[in-house]
């Protein structure tokens, strides 16, 4: 409906490139409020132009909602309780996320997006779901738990760890990643991005990235080789949201296979 409007009464939007135009417009303004909030560097910023256009050229409007409830959810979970996770030594800076955070995060989603344009496979934005679910939950279950849980415990040991460790993880926060997951893949369903048919698939495989990054935390993050760490955060939460899209592109495969016999 926007897109209608856009291209009756602004001449510049109609044609065949009114899709380019509207989805410049909304990169810019997106990425221009999440810099005015402080939810993302200069650098930020500009990773969020190329993930937002990207998004928005594959997937349309419903991709932009979901990219902006995952925004959301991350934004407000890093400022809620902000002092007390400060005084802990565990809150995120507040100057907002670089561009390599914004890449690590939704560069699966939006290179499924931009491939599902090219290719036309279903498939593709079921994994851009499933991956934007999983960023979410897995933002908004760490700031929940470490804000809420003093002592989680590492995956990989069940030992009680200081909050704020990687690969710690605790009911609360685990649950609260769980929600951010099931908020993002609803706007995807409502946008009609995903038919509904899929909701469960993207929350079940964005909870199972968020499990594989609490594992590869504790065990390449947590641990170091020497003095140097063996995965930085980045290239955790890259792999995870990456983990997600394969096992909801698998698991539909496994599934139609399956039905078909």
């Amino acid at each position: 409906m926007l897109s209608t409007v856009f291209s009756t009464y602004i001449p510049a939007f109609s044609g065949p490139w009114h899709r380019l135009w509207l989805g410049l417009l909304f990169t810019l303004l997106f990425a221009a409020i999440a810099r005015w909030l402080h939810g993302v560097t200069n650098g930020g910023a500009f990773a969020g132009v190329v993930v937002c256009f990207l998004l928005y050229l594959g997937g349309g409007l419903g991709a932009f909602a979901a990219l902006i409830a995952v925004f959301l959810l991350a934004w407000s979970s890093t400022r809620i309780g902000y002092q007390r996770k400060r005084k802990l030594g565990i809150a995120e800076e507040k100057q907002g996320r670089k561009a390599s955070q914004v890449f690590a995060n939704l560069g699966v989603a939006a290179v499924c997006a931009a491939l599902y344009r090219w290719q036309g496979s279903a498939l593709l934005l079921l994994a851009a779901a499933a991956a934007m679910s999983e960023a979410a939950g897995d933002t908004f279950s760490s700031e929940i738990g470490k804000l809420l849980t003093l002592s989680p415990r590492l995956i990989t040991t069940w030992k009680p760890v200081p909050a704020g460790t990687d690969g710690a993880i605790s009911l609360a926060g685990t649950l609260a990643g769980l929600l951010a997951a099931v908020v993002v893949s609803f706007v995807c369903i409502v946008t009609n991005f995903l038919p509904a048919k899929w909701m469960a698939v993207s929350i079940a495989s964005a909870f199972c990235g968020m499990i594989t990054d609490s594992f590869l935390g504790a065990k390449f993050q947590h641990q170091s080789a020497g003095d140097r760490k063996l995965l930085n955060n980045d290239a955790v939460n890259f792999l995870s949201t990456l983990a997600s899209a394969v096992i909801a592109i698998l698991f539909t495969l496994f599934r139609k296979g399956f039905v078909s016999r």
